[in-house]
């Protein structure tokens, strides 16, 4: 066992919450009359949610007060919280739990490294929680990737050292993030898409944790 710690991402990695921020973004950007479509909404992957809404702005030219902003940025989020409310355990990615069940019992500590502020609540609905050792959400972190601070944190809580941590991510900036902070990184998606990543998987479905420390230099 060359690690014994073990960081995911959240979205894209575990979940498809993606095509939810997509239909929360576009309503909000509809009533500003801000033509958004899915092409666009790749500029947000694994961006901040000030962030994204900065770019939608810049995309519309249109101009806001930093209250306004603060305003339209929780709107969005209800908007958010009103689909994965109504989400269920059935979302999870095939393969994660298994994968996550087989690393617990193999000895590994696991930590959620996630941008998103609403973390917690998708791994509640999800039925995940439990299988995580530490959680580190958009709450506990101010810098985005691919600032190392949510994995610096993420192996802090965990007690392990960087080299012994393995990041899973599925955006540029996630890896960039992961390498930054000194520890090894999967990239779960195609390997073009994600030409730093250490290792390079298409998801988790029928992937155990000793394949992974194989496949890692």
């Amino acid at each position: 066992m060359k690690h014994n710690a073990l960081i995911f991402d959240l979205d894209g990695v575990l979940v498809d919450t993606a095509k939810y921020h997509y239909l929360a973004w576009k309503s909000l950007a509809d009533t500003l009359n801000i033509p958004f479509t899915l092409q666009d909404n790749e500029r947000l992957k694994g961006v901040s949610r000030r962030r994204s809404l900065e770019i939608i702005l810049e995309i519309g030219g249109v101009a806001k007060s930093e209250a306004e902003q603060e305003a339209l940025c929780a709107e969005k989020n209800e908007l958010y919280l009103t689909y994965i409310r109504r989400m269920g355990a059935e979302e999870v990615f095939p393969g994660v739990r298994e994968f996550l069940l087989d690393a617990r019992e193999r000895g590994y500590r696991i930590a959620l490294g996630s941008a998103s502020k609403n973390a917690p609540l998708i791994l509640e609905r999800l039925e995940l929680t439990g299988l995580f050792d530490a959680i580190v959400d958009g709450n506990m972190v101010s810098r985005a990737k691919p600032d190392p601070e949510v994995f610096a944190l993420g192996g802090k809580l965990l007690g392990a050292a960087p080299k012994a941590c393995i990041v899973f991510e599925d955006s540029v900036a996630g890896i960039q993030a992961a390498h930054i902070a000194g520890m090894a990184a999967v990239g779960i998606g195609a390997p073009e898409a994600l030409p730093e990543a250490d290792l390079h998987l298409p998801g988790l479905d029928g992937v155990k944790i000793d394949a992974v420390e194989r496949g890692l230099p």
